[in-house]
């Protein structure tokens, strides 16, 4: 995260020695850039690209082609949310290192339990955990995307397992290119394959308890075109 201390949520891209800024609704943003549906419109607070949003400059209109290949204000934000840096308000910040660090706990205490009695550790436990291990949650990343690792972090402290599903994944053609961003939002993929007509099929290790979600999330972004099944372990 940016510790800078901004009075406005932006997305803030350096290009051809000169610097882009728009203004964004912050949400939306980190949702945008982790593959969500959210319609660019709403995501950015005016149709403008800034040289600077706080003082008002609004970018030289002329060299927009030349660096961005359009003077297409939407197509620029799109740019700048995906490649640049988003800057956060210290109040938007806090709050979400905090609804993060919430949901984390939560997944923790609904999908890990103690490998010697299979039962799950209250939050209050994995809270406390998380103090002593120092673990630092990524405000970027999704709480399924960091599970993993923080699991381990814990695990010198915590005895703590997740059980987890083997699942075999296709995905169409039509939608393959724009697919892994979202799938290694839930899990690293493996077996990865680029099949000959354009199709894309991996294996990943899901938490059990999430697998549901991530059959729903993948099910809308390829309209329903989503192949995947329980595989065995090998």
């Amino acid at each position: 995260m940016e510790q800078e201390r901004v009075h406005f949520n932006l997305a803030r891209l350096k290009k051809g020695g000169k610097n882009f800024e728009v203004a964004i609704d912050p949400d939306l943003a980190i949702q945008y850039r982790t593959g969500k549906p959210v319609d660019i419109r709403e995501v950015i607070k005016s149709e403008k690209i800034f040289a600077d949003v706080k003082k008002g400059l609004l970018a030289e209109t002329a060299i927009l082609p030349q660096i961005f290949g359009t003077a297409d204000p939407l197509a620029i934000a799109a740019v700048l949310l995906k490649d640049g840096e988003l800057q956060l308000t210290a109040d938007f910040r806090n709050k979400l290192q905090e609804d993060k660090l919430k949901k984390i706990i939560t997944l923790i205490s609904r999908y890990a339990v103690d490998p010697k009695t299979k039962l799950p550790h209250p939050p209050l436990r994995i809270q406390n955990a998380f103090a002593e291990a120092k673990v630092k949650i990524d405000a970027y990343k999704t709480a399924e995307e960091q599970l993993d690792g923080i699991v381990k972090k814990l695990q010198p402290i915590l005895p703590i397992r997740i059980e987890t599903k083997r699942i075999a994944v296709r995905i169409p053609p039509e939608f393959a290119g724009k697919i892994y961003a979202a799938i290694a939002r839930f899990a690293k993929p493996q077996n990865e394959i680029w099949n000959n007509d354009g199709s894309y099929q991996c294996v990943v290790d899901l938490p059990a308890g999430i697998e549901a979600d991530f059959y729903e999330h993948l099910n809308h972004l390829t309209h329903g075109g989503l192949q995947a099944k329980p595989v065995e372990k090998k």
